[in-house]
């Protein structure tokens, strides 16, 4: 009797324990950041709804198939809600395949089944979206990680849900016994001969009538059970005025995993409520391993729409067969593998705070995917710069090694640092056959003449800088392992940055084969040697080695009067080699912040090299600015493209009070919490704990700290600490505390100070 009472009360308190967990997904606004056009972005991204890192997620579509901008805040209609796997508009899509309710007669053209919409009936969240059209059709989604529930409600006239294939090839097949539609689409751009998406839809009603049609010519073939073609799609009927639900899946593998994969996730659902519920359980647990106190709410609702934003990408591109053991179909090679494999995302872009937030909410996650990583190399023959789902070679650096080292020196150990550092060696000495970032440009005059020259390479100033910084992870990779081998190999490559300094400027400049400088220098110029900015926005990007760039500069002095003027500067926009304005520079100006470009990464960790060179307190108060000024929760949330994750991870990790400057390293650099409390639950229950006592928006100031009750004046904080556990206090104030944090040990991380 005594275990049953206490069994009884274990579950009563474990019941209360879920009960007081509060709401927080009630913040996050998947519409955030969705007013976007290609002339200004306040995110570009889609009112997306997914689970954490899914396979697919799913989206409202406004423009025409095929369009990178698929879903524009200022379009008022919409003609589907799709399957998408898409990281900008600026790449393309893939794998999709749409759904659209129609009312009346049957229309298929994608433009003239587009149905008009009001805003304010229009719910975007994490897991549900609904909107409800002027036709009084009602369209309700929620997510599961490799599908997604669905729910139309009609009005009582005719009930239509048409299936449109997108573009390339497309098969559809109609059981109307079963209430289902199987079929595959193949569009994509970069993936092996023979890339199919399956995909199967099961509708908790009967169909009246159906048939097939295509989206090139809108042929309609009515009754037709199956088809096969380039644009192929199928169209169903309902009885007059029903709710329908739609339960839908698809696999990269085969038809049947797509069954296997619906039945895994849906077969349990009876209702469009249980997705719904069990998709809002599995993100409002993960918002509260961050739980915030204090601040406004539209703090909150900004700081969960983009703790939203940052958990959406890499997808998830392994599924789990009938024995659920993991596998996947590779896009690199084809083939099919057992275990682990993640797409869809940037390096360059997510290098520098997506993955070192991975690194503490998802560190299982993290091994599996530097792993992945090598298995990809292995695949193909070159480690992952950019994947969509297969490599695209896009923007520049060879970052995958920036993932790889993070994760081994925070204690992520799930691979063989050796079979990585060969790895990357070979990228650091070869250039692949596509892409910026497919091995190295130009890299025999990276090893020999200590930099990559311009103009026989564009963008050559990132492009240096940045495979430095790479071959200072691979040295640091090599260092911590006992690698003696490649240590000696990338001890002397990681200070290339220095043969790209100008004294007479105080610029990292283009340089010729020659050895001249680039002439006619005007550091406003973009573009040029510097990918989407200029000499102002490119010359911070030694991560790994700030004190030795505050050398360069002839001290803490010279180094902060420059790091002012970027915020002193007017905002002036010379479109230099671009000759023509793009969004970051418009971005940049309605900033207001002089030269300072948040809406584009290379700067994004420029402002916390105040910590380095003794005045901390601006760091602190410019970060503040950013975040209240730049940020919001709006469909204009965002100063720029959010890029996988990038974007939303610098304002949750700086809300928190910290930044990874150097990724590669085991420190997190301390700016200014936005909140007064943040609480941090790990994946094994250890909380760490960040207060900042008495903080305001005036006061956003480090007055003194303690780490664990012991005093701490450090501008860094270890990964360690933060993943053991602990409480990290701040006394805030609205006046800056000059003799706090400027003592040498309280500079992060340089590779000059710290061999």
């Amino acid at each position: 009797m005594l275990k049953i009472a206490f069994s009884l009360v274990l579950v009563l308190s474990v019941n209360l324990m879920y009960a007081q967990q509060p709401d927080l997904v009630r913040y996050a606004n998947t519409l955030q950041g969705t007013n976007s056009k290609y002339e200004l972005s306040w995110g570009n991204v889609n009112p997306i709804t997914s689970l954490p890192f899914a396979m697919n997620a799913f989206t409202a579509q406004t423009n025409k198939d095929g369009e990178g901008f698929k879903y524009q805040y200022e379009t008022h209609s919409i003609r589907g809600f799709e399957q998408t796997h898409q990281c900008s508009p600026w790449v393309s899509d893939y794998a999709v395949f749409s759904l659209m309710p129609v009312t009346g007669k049957l229309v298929v053209n994608e433009d003239a089944r587009a149905s008009s919409f009001d805003h304010k009936n229009e719910t975007g969240k994490p897991n549900y979206y609904k909107v409800k059209f002027d036709n009084n059709i009602t369209t309700e989604i929620s997510p599961t990680a490799r599908g997604a529930h669905f729910r139309f409600t009609f009005p009582k006239s005719g009930s239509y849900i048409v299936l449109d294939g997108y573009t390339k090839m497309s098969m559809v097949k109609i059981i109307p016994a079963e209430h289902k539609i199987i079929g595959w689409v193949n569009n994509v751009r970069w993936a092996p001969e023979g890339f199919k998406n399956y995909f199967v839809i099961v509708f908790d009603k009967p169909f009246a009538e159906y048939g097939t049609w295509e989206n090139k010519h809108d042929n309609i073939s009515k009754g037709k059970l199956t088809d096969e073609g380039n644009g192929v799609g199928a169209y169903i009927k309902f009885k007059d005025g029903v709710t329908v639900q739609a339960k839908v899946a698809s696999s990269y593998i085969s038809a049947e995993q797509a069954e296997v994969t619906l039945q895994a996730e849906l077969g349990n659902h009876k209702t469009f409520e249980d997705t719904k519920n069990e998709a809002f359980k599995v993100w409002n647990d993960l918002f509260n391993r961050l739980l915030v106190e204090g601040g406004t709410e539209e703090e909150r609702a900004t700081f969960y729409s983009c703790l939203f934003r940052a958990n959406l990408f890499s997808h998830e591109f392994f599924e789990y067969g009938k024995d659920g053991k993991p596998y996947y179909y590779s896009p690199y090679d084809g083939k099919i593998h057992y275990g682990y494999m993640y797409t869809d995302n940037g390096f360059w872009d997510t290098f520098r705070a997506q993955f070192p937030l991975n690194c503490i909410l998802h560190p299982k996650m993290q091994g599996q995917y530097v792993e992945a990583l090598l298995d990809a190399q292995q695949q193909m023959g070159w480690l992952p710069a950019w994947s969509q789902p297969g490599e695209t070679g896009g923007m520049l650096g060879n970052h995958a090694i920036s993932l790889i080292t993070d994760a081994w020196v925070k204690g992520i150990h799930t691979f063989d640092p050796e079979r990585a550092l060969k790895a990357y060696f070979h990228e650091a000495t070869n250039k692949g056959p596509w892409g910026g970032a497919n091995g190295r440009p130009l890299w025999k005059d990276y090893w020999t003449i200590g930099y990559i020259p311009f103009p026989e390479s564009q963008g050559s100033v990132g492009q240096t800088l940045e495979s430095a910084y790479d071959d200072f992870c691979a040295y640091q990779l090599a260092k911590v392992t006992g690698n003696t081998f490649y240590e000696g190999i990338f001890a002397k490559q990681m200070y290339n940055y220095k043969n790209l300094w100008d004294p007479s400027t105080r610029f990292m400049r283009g340089r010729g084969e020659d050895g001249k400088f680039t002439p006619n220098f005007d550091p406003l110029d973009w573009g040029g040697p510097y990918t989407e900015g200029n000499a102002w926005h490119w010359i911070w990007s030694v991560f790994h080695d700030e004190q030795g760039l505050i050398n360069l500069f002839g001290g803490n002095k010279n180094f902060t009067d420059k790091l002012d003027s970027v915020f002193t500067l007017p905002p002036t926009i010379k479109v230099g080699a671009y000759g023509q304005v793009i969004h970051e520079m418009t971005e940049m100006k309605l900033g207001n912040m002089g030269q300072y470009a948040q809406g584009n990464e290379p700067i994004h960790h420029m402002i916390y090299l105040y910590d380095y060179a003794g005045q901390p307190w601006k760091a602190q108060q410019h970060i503040r600015d950013v975040m209240d000024k730049l940020y919001n929760s709006t469909e204009n949330g965002y100063p720029g493209d959010e890029d996988e994750g990038q974007m939303s991870s610098w304002y949750v990790l700086s809300a928190m009070g910290i930044y990874s400057v150097c990724p590669g390293t085991d420190q997190y650099v301390i700016g200014s919490p936005e909140f007064k409390k943040i609480t941090i639950t790990m994946e094994d229950g250890k909380k760490f704990i960040i207060e900042a006592n008495n903080n305001s928006q005036q006061n956003v100031y480090i007055q003194s700290g303690t780490l664990n009750g012991n005093t701490y004046t450090h501008n860094w904080i270890k990964y360690s600490d933060i993943s053991q556990g602990g409480i990290l206090h701040f006394e805030m104030g609205n006046q800056p505390a000059l003799q706090r944090g400027i003592e040498q040990a309280d500079k992060p991380f340089s590779v000059s100070t710290n061999q």
